[in-house]
């Protein structure tokens, strides 16, 4: 005899299959929310690490296009930026960060103009968010140049980039460094005259600023000038050095090869204009 089956039972059952198939596929659609919210950050990631990585190739890239214009007034190149995840500054010298480039000449420690030279210039900083270029703390390495403020020959790049990491913030930072050598000694009336020039670029930049997206940073040469000091008479035994500071930053040379006679110092100053 067959038994009859309970209608009660009968609609239990297809409540029951009813809550397991929402709970499926709430579950199901969960998953799917938390797998595509991590793929996206992901995929953020990553791309804000490409970004970071094609920054200092565009940073490089303008050093490039300033040194080639610094010593031809009225000379003017760019570089193509594209930022989204950071943010670039420009920060003129009269912002309470910028330093100003102070250059002393000494003579057996004792200095040797009346008063060191003194130069106002600003720089620029690309920032981004450590998340997406994940540097250790402390992590300081430069990209361009060294800690030097001070080059010795003509082949050496005036520029210094530096990424460090600071405060949540990952930081490349371009400024520029100063050039000093012994160029020619010549005879002038029976005395040898060196000559030792100094090479100093001074980013002009009107005001602080940010930007983000595409845009082209140029950079314009507004004028070249030379101040000279001397002549000053010197033995070939005398310690001729030069000296620079940049905020906390300091560096000391010693210019070789100069000869019995007189020195003179030219200070050939580049005045370049940063604009977006």
């Amino acid at each position: 005899m067959k038994k009859a089956q309970s209608p009660f039972l009968s609609n239990k059952l297809g409540v029951s299959y009813a809550i397991s198939t929402v709970i499926i596929s709430a579950v199901t659609i969960l998953l799917v929310i938390v797998a595509s919210s991590y793929a996206y950050q992901l995929l953020e990631q990553q791309r804000g690490a490409a970004e970071f990585e094609v920054a200092k190739e565009s940073i490089l890239a303008f050093d490039d296009a300033l040194e080639n214009i610094a010593w031809k007034p009225g000379a003017a190149q760019s570089a193509r930026f594209t930022i989204s995840y950071g943010q670039l500054e420009l920060i003129p010298a009269s912002h309470s960060q910028a330093s100003p480039l102070v250059i002393d000449v000494e003579r057996n420690n004792v200095s040797l103009i009346p008063q060191p030279y003194s130069v106002s210039t600003g720089f620029f900083r690309y920032s981004i968010s450590n998340r997406y270029a994940n540097l250790w703390e402390g992590y300081s390495s430069y990209i361009l140049g060294d800690e030097n403020l001070i080059v010795t020959n003509g082949t050496e790049r005036f520029g210094r980039a530096l990424v460090e990491k600071a405060s949540g913030f990952v930081n490349i930072t371009l400024d520029y460094r100063v050039r000093a050598m012994k160029t020619s000694t010549i005879t002038v009336n029976d005395v040898r005259v060196n000559y030792v020039d100094i090479w100093v670029i001074k980013l002009d930049i009107s005001d602080w600023s940010t930007y983000i997206y595409d845009f082209n940073l140029k950079a314009r040469c507004l004028n070249v000038s030379t101040t000279t000091y001397g002549p000053y008479s010197m033995d070939a035994t005398d310690d001729v050095g030069i000296q620079v500071q940049y905020g906390s930053d300091s560096s000391r040379i010693e210019i070789q090869g100069l000869e019995t006679g007189d020195v003179v110092l030219n200070f050939i100053l580049s005045e370049v204009k940063v604009t977006f």
